[in-house]
């Protein structure tokens, strides 16, 4: 693969998962989804890196206004991330409408979610929109992409749920407020656990129906939903012991090993 560009290093350290996949793209893809896995980053850190959720819309809005200079034809501004990405923008490789409803999305983590179809509507617009928004870079075709959005959203719905003794350690929580029991969040709890077993549970048929959806996807177009696999494989977990590791476990051999022979046949 030779020497990683500062923002393929960026995205390595930040989204190690996606990263491998991104890996199965065509090697003239690469730098683009990259530098969407470095801009989603900074949209989830928004919120992780401030103690009030004032500022985390804050931090939200100066991306709002990035994109809008570029398509005003403003110099980019200077950070290590909006510059490659306006790049890209002026390139017409990446597309403002792709990019700004990842932003609206990642206002819902400034307050709780309330209910379960917010929360629903909060993975498909987060992790659902990158994925798409990494499928168009590989030139997905269009009537594959609701398929796409819900593979993308199964990952975000297994990440939220491995990471929330994280969550819990930064006084937040991403699950529905309806579905939890109390006003303190216990990640290790029987009572989340049950939670989790049960969104878990629920989620794996969804990962048999996307992925024969997903059969009309072309080779080059699959590192956009490869996570799908990680997904898999966590959710399974999750649904039978319904605790997250913790601390988090890196990913095994196995993991990787389903990644790359997904990757190399071109399906999942």
């Amino acid at each position: 693969m030779g020497e990683l560009s500062a923002t393929g290093v960026l995205a390595q350290r930040s989204d190690p998962d996606r990263f491998r996949c991104t890996l199965f793209a065509p090697p003239n893809k690469r730098e683009a989804l990259w530098c969407l896995l470095a801009f989603n980053n900074e949209l989830a850190r928004a919120r992780e890196v401030v103690s009030q959720p004032t500022l985390a819309l804050i931090r939200l809005q100066w991306w709002r206004d990035m994109i809008a200079e570029v398509a005003a034809g403003r110099p980019a501004r200077r950070h290590e991330v909006a510059e490659p990405l306006a790049a890209l923008l002026r390139s017409g490789t990446l597309a403002a409408e792709d990019l700004l409803p990842l932003i609206d999305a990642r206002e819902a983590e400034a307050e709780e979610i309330e209910t379960r179809a917010g929360f629903d509507a909060y993975l498909r617009g987060t992790a659902g929109g990158l994925a798409v928004a990494m499928a168009r870079v590989l030139d997905a075709p269009v009537a594959t992409l609701p398929a796409v959005q819900e593979a993308g959203a199964l990952y975000g719905l297994a990440g939220v749920m491995r990471s929330l003794p994280a969550q819990a350690a930064q006084e937040r929580c991403l699950l529905p407020r309806e579905m939890l029991p109390g006003e303190v969040f216990e990640p290790f709890s029987d009572e989340v656990a049950a939670v989790v077993r049960q969104l878990a549970t629920e989620a794996l048929p969804r990962v048999e129906a996307v992925r024969q959806q997903l059969r009309a996807l072309p080779g080059g177009a699959v590192a956009a939903v490869l996570p799908l696999v990680l997904a898999a494989r966590d959710l399974r977990r999750l649904s039978a012991r319904g605790t997250p590791d913790w601390p988090p476990v890196p990913r095994g051999a196995g993991d990787r090993l389903a990644v790359s022979w997904a990757g190399l046949r071109g399906k999942l």
